[in-house]
């Protein structure tokens, strides 16, 4: 589904798997980070857990477009803007996994996955910016993997993306996709931004009263 003129969308996000999964469903959008410190927000259950940053990011996000004029703009335009933020972890031997800080726990991470399995956990939360409706939902997919050599683990880690996704899971990447036995769901969910669950919840924020 494509942008109509009538609808602006901002991607409340800084991850560029987002951005690529995005940009694939065919939408415009400007990007906005939130910058916040997603360690203060702690929930027992992964689903509240990323539910809850993705309102975190929201918030923060609305906070600076008061502050910079954006928001009066959009308050004063006829156009629909939306937000979307989202937010994901990965469950290893039943264990919320975010983003690795060290290389020895993204190490740990990574080669925990070799002959075995994660799941993901993603939210998607989409905020009509003039309204303050939001929306929100969650997916859950599971991938699991060959073997992870050992020079696969330390070139990732020298490249240095895995400190950026959660869990240090990158299924996409070329040193990692041959190595992904199967996906239980879809990529685009393991990537961070579920394209279904994200069309639907558009959808239902442009046809509300």
């Amino acid at each position: 589904m494509a942008a109509s003129s009538a609808l602006r969308l901002i991607l409340g996000s800084s991850s560029a798997s987002r951005r690529q999964i995005l940009a694939e469903m065919g939408y415009q959008f400007k990007l906005l980070s939130a910058d916040i410190d997603e360690k203060e927000i702690r929930k027992e259950k992964p689903e509240e857990l990323v539910v809850a940053l993705a309102h975190a990011k929201a918030d923060a996000i609305l906070d600076k477009m008061r502050n910079n004029g954006m928001m009066k703009e959009i308050v004063d335009s006829q156009e629909t803007t939306l937000l979307i933020t989202a937010d994901q972890v990965v469950i290893h031997d039943g264990v919320i996994r975010e983003k690795p800080t060290t290389p020895e726990e993204a190490r740990k991470f990574i080669q925990g996955y070799s002959q075995s399995h994660a799941a993901t956990i993603g939210s998607v939360l989409v905020t009509n910016v003039k309204t303050g409706t939001r929306r929100e939902g969650w997916d859950k997919s599971e991938v699991y993997f060959h073997k992870i050599p050992n020079e696969v683990v330390e070139s990732l880690i020298e490249e240095g993306n895995v400190f950026y996704v959660a869990g240090g899971l990158l299924v996409e990447h070329p040193l990692t996709s041959p190595l992904v036995e199967a996906i239980v769901g879809t990529i685009d969910s393991v990537m961070g931004l579920p394209k279904a669950l994200t069309e639907q919840l558009i959808k239902d924020s442009l046809q509300e009263p």
